[in-house]
C-alpha cells in the first residue's frame, strides 16, 4: 500500500485542507496524577464529542485494569449529535481509530466536517492535522496501512478516502464515493450509516447502512487504495445492521439493531455476503460490537448490558453470558494484551472497566467518568 501515498503524492492529485500546528504539544487541560513511576500498563482513549469543542480525554491503564486521568486534549474540532439521538449522539462505531503500529489516533469532529490526527507520545497527543472529512458529519474511521477512509452521515452518506504520509493525511478526491441513502428519512440517527470498516486483507470495504436500507455495502479496494464504482449492496431486512469486527477466519460479524441479535457472514470473493450464523440476545437496541481475540462483546444500550459470544474463527456464535454494564451501553475497546474491557456508557458519560477471563466472561473492575461526555462515543486503547 506504500504505492498509494507516493502516487498521490507524485502526481498531485489530492486537494488538501489541513492545520499543522508543526508538532508543537498541547497543554493538556487536566493534570497527570500520581502515576506509578515505572509508567503506566497502557493508555485508554475517548472522545467526550461536545458539540462546543471535542476533546480527548486519555486514561492510563494500571497493572489491574483500572484507569486514571492522565490529561484531556482538545482535537481542534467540534462535536455532533444527530436528530433524536440521547445516549448516542454519532450513532456510530469507530469514531475513534488509533493505529497501534504507528502511534497514531484519528479522530472524527462531526459538527465541523473534519478529522484529525494526533501523535501518540505515551499518554501524551500532539496534535499533527485537522483535515476535511470530504463529506457532511464524520462518524467513522477505517484504516489498513497506509489507507484511510472517512463515513459521512450525513446528505445520503459518503465514504472519503485517503492516503497516509507520515503523519500527515491526503485527501484524494478520486477515492469519494456517495451512499445514495434517503438524506430525509427520519428518525435521523436510526437512518444514517454506522460503520465503514476494511476486511482483514484490506480488499474490501464494508459500510452498513442502518435503517436507511438495512443493507451492508461492500466495496472491492484496489491495490493503490481505491475503492470500487458501486458497492455490492447486500440486502439484510429488517435487521438493521449497524456496527461489524472480524473473527479470526475473516467472516463478518454484525451487530443487529433491528432484531437485536449478533450475525455472521463470509463475504465472498464478489463482495456478496452469505448468512453463515444469527444468535439474539434477547437485549435491546443490540448496536455495537467488540472483538478480543474469540470473544465478542456486544452493547446493548436499551438494556445497558454486554452480550458475550465465542466464535473460533468458523463462524458459529456460543453465547457466553449478559453482563450489567452502565446506562446507554454503547462504543467499546479492548486493551493491546486482551485482558481488559473498556465500555463508553452514553447515559452517563462514564467509561466502565471489565476484566476478562481466559474464558471470556467479564469482571467489573470499576468506572471513570469523562468530563462533558454524555451522549459520546469514541474509544480506543493501546
Amino acid at each position: 500500500m506504500k504505492n498509494s501515498a507516493r502516487l498521490a503524492a507524485a502526481i498531485g492529485v489530492a486537494a488538501v485542507t489541513t492545520t499543522l500546528p508543526a508538532g508543537t504539544s498541547l497543554a493538556a487541560t487536566q493534570q497527570q496524577a500520581d502515576r506509578p513511576h515505572s509508567g503506566p500498563a497502557g493508555v485508554v482513549f475517548a472522545a467526550n464529542d461536545a458539540v462546543s469543542g471535542n476533546a480527548i480525554a486519555v486514561y492510563d491503564r494500571s497493572g489491574d485494569g483500572t484507569l486514571q486521568a492522565a490529561g484531556t486534549y482538545p482535537t481542534g474540532g467540534l462535536g455532533g449529535a444527530l436528530t433524536g439521538s440521547v445516549v448516542d449522539h454519532l450513532a456510530s462505531q469507530g469514531s475513534l481509530a488509533y493505529d497501534r503500529g504507528r502511534g497514531l489516533l484519528y479522530a472524527v469532529n462531526a459538527g465541523s466536517n473534519t478529522v484529525t490526527v494526533f501523535s501518540v507520545a505515551g499518554d501524551r497527543l500532539i496534535r499533527r492535522q485537522v483535515i476535511s472529512s470530504g463529506g457532511t458529519f464524520p462518524v467513522s474511521i477505517a484504516v489498513h496501512g497506509n489507507l484511510l477512509y472517512v463515513l459521512n452521515a450525513r446528505d445520503g452518506g459518503s465514504v472519503q478516502g485517503f492516503a497516509r504520509i507520515g503523519a500527515a493525511l491526503v485527501r484524494i478526491p478520486a477515492w469519494h464515493r456517495g451512499l445514495g441513502l434517503n438524506p430525509a428519512q427520519t428518525p435521523e440517527f436510526t437512518s444514517t450509516p454506522g460503520q465503514v470498516a476494511f476486511t482483514p486483507d484490506g480488499s474490501k470495504l464494508v459500510v452498513t447502512t442502518k435503517g436507511n436500507g438495512s443493507d451492508i455495502d461492500v466495496f472491492a479496494v484496489s491495490p493503490l487504495g481505491a475503492p470500487s464504482a458501486k458497492p455490492v449492496v447486500n440486502a439484510d431486512p429488517g435487521n438493521v445492521p449497524f456496527a461489524v469486527t472480524f473473527d479470526a477466519g475473516g467472516h463478518l460479524v454484525v451487530a443487529e439493531a433491528g432484531s437485536n441479535a449478533v450475525a455472521t457472514f463470509t463475504i465472498n470473493h464478489e463482495g456478496t455476503v452469505t448468512l453463515a450464523d444469527r444468535a439474539v440476545t434477547g437485549q435491546a437496541a443490540t448496536c455495537w460490537i467488540v472483538a478480543d481475540g474469540t470473544a465478542f462483546y456486544a452493547s446493548n444500550a436499551g438494556s445497558g448490558t454486554l452480550s458475550g459470544y465465542g466464535d473460533d474463527g468458523s463462524g458459529t456464535l456460543q453465547a457466553a453470558g449478559t453482563t450489567a454494564a452502565g446506562p446507554g451501553t454503547v462504543d467499546a475497546t479492548v486493551s493491546g494484551d486482551g485482558r481488559y474491557l473498556y465500555v463508553q456508557a452514553g447515559g452517563t458519560g462514564a467509561v466502565d472497566e471489565f476484566r476478562v477471563s481466559p474464558g471470556g466472561s467479564l469482571t467489573a473492575i470499576g468506572s471513570v467518568t469523562v468530563p462533558g461526555a454524555v451522549g459520546g462515543e469514541g474509544i480506543a486503547a493501546s
